[in-house]
């Protein structure tokens, strides 16, 4: 049965205001590798851990933005080789069953009996697979810009057999035309190798132009002439752990999150899809919905963007009602009306 379609509604709910973290620690998750951790909010309140994009983008202030800081407890940690942990940019022992082992780590760490994680791009599919691994301490999942990992999607975006090109065919070819011809076929691996060379200059040049094209077809609203801010560095960094990831199918069997759907079904889950988000396509939120019946799809006008308006407003609605009710028996939808599972489609 094919995904709703919800029109969106002129935005009506904005970012809450940045708060300053009340506790900002390390976690050392094993002999290379120690996590930042941040908390904001209330010691005392519903607790939701914020699993940042990527993989190796990092925390930021507005990411603490999504949630009232009155009635929840903010946990943002950066993963490994992200952000402010350390090592920077570190890939060795760098894989997504780390990353869901170290959630769970800090989960024990910080006294946390069950938690709301939300997550979006990477941080849905890391989100989708710390539930499918750790089902019992998932309060509610909530997700946005939905990407389950698979080759498909990878190179939708990244290569030239991919669809994104058609639509940003400007910052496309910086992008492709930064690798010489003869390597263009894959150019995730071409990316990759010039990200890893001990030389800083290949790799500065390799992370400007690989960050100068996935972080610029986000938005809904987009103009190819703007221009590009990137510290070189940070951009290397980052882009050395996606491309890390991509090279290594985010290390994930092929479908994996779709057919862990049933040991997560009864978890209360919202997803935000923008019906125009070409980084990650709707197909994939179509897919975990068909798979998923009692998930609550909200499809609206926007792009891939976390920030662009409507995806506030229906993140925002989400962890409010979350938040009023304190309670996963019934899952609101924007309104606090439960809502009632669609009826399941065939499994593909």
């Amino acid at each position: 049965m094919p995904a709703p379609y919800i029109a969106s509604r002129p935005p009506s709910r904005g970012l809450y205001p940045a708060t300053t973290p009340y506790r900002t620690q390390r976690l050392k998750v094993d002999a290379l590798h120690e996590l930042h951790v941040e908390e904001c909010g209330r010691p005392d309140g519903l607790p939701v851990v914020f699993l940042h994009g990527g993989p190796g983008g990092g925390v930021v202030e507005r990411h603490r933005c999504f949630f009232d800081p009155s009635r929840y407890r903010i946990v943002l940690v950066d993963q490994r080789g992200a952000g402010r942990s350390t090592p920077a940019g570190e890939t060795r022992d760098n894989t997504t069953s780390h990353l869901v082992g170290d959630l769970e780590c800090l989960r024990r760490h910080l006294g946390i009996e069950r938690w709301i994680v939300f997550g979006g791009s990477w941080g849905s599919t890391l989100a989708l697979a710390y539930a499918q691994a750790h089902p019992d301490v998932v309060r509610a999942l909530v997700l946005r810009g939905l990407f389950l990992g698979g080759q498909d999607e990878i190179d939708w975006l990244n290569e030239r057999s991919g669809g994104a090109r058609h639509v940003f065919p400007e910052r496309w070819a910086a992008y492709q035309d930064f690798i010489p011809r003869a390597e263009r076929d894959r150019l995730v691996d071409a990316y990759g190798r010039r990200l890893d060379d001990p030389d800083p200059a290949i790799r500065h040049a390799a992370g400007r132009a690989w960050r100068g094209w996935t972080g610029s077809c986000t938005s809904l609203v987009h103009d190819p002439d703007a221009p590009i801010e990137l510290d070189a560095q940070r951009a290397a960094l980052e882009a050395r752990i996606e491309a890390h990831y991509f090279r290594n199918a985010c290390f994930l069997a092929d479908r994996q999150l779709l057919e862990g759907v049933d040991r997560i079904r009864h978890i209360p889950a919202t997803l935000v899809q923008g019906r125009y988000d070409i980084a990650c396509p709707m197909k994939s939120a179509n897919d975990l919905a068909r798979a998923w019946p009692e998930l609550d799809l909200r499809v609206v006008l926007a792009g891939h963007s976390a920030f662009d308006e409507a995806i506030v407003d229906a993140l925002v609605r989400t962890t409010d009602a979350l938040a009023a009710t304190r309670s996963t028996a019934t899952h609101p939808n924007a309104e606090g009306i439960a809502r009632q599972p669609r009826s399941a489609p065939p499994r593909q």
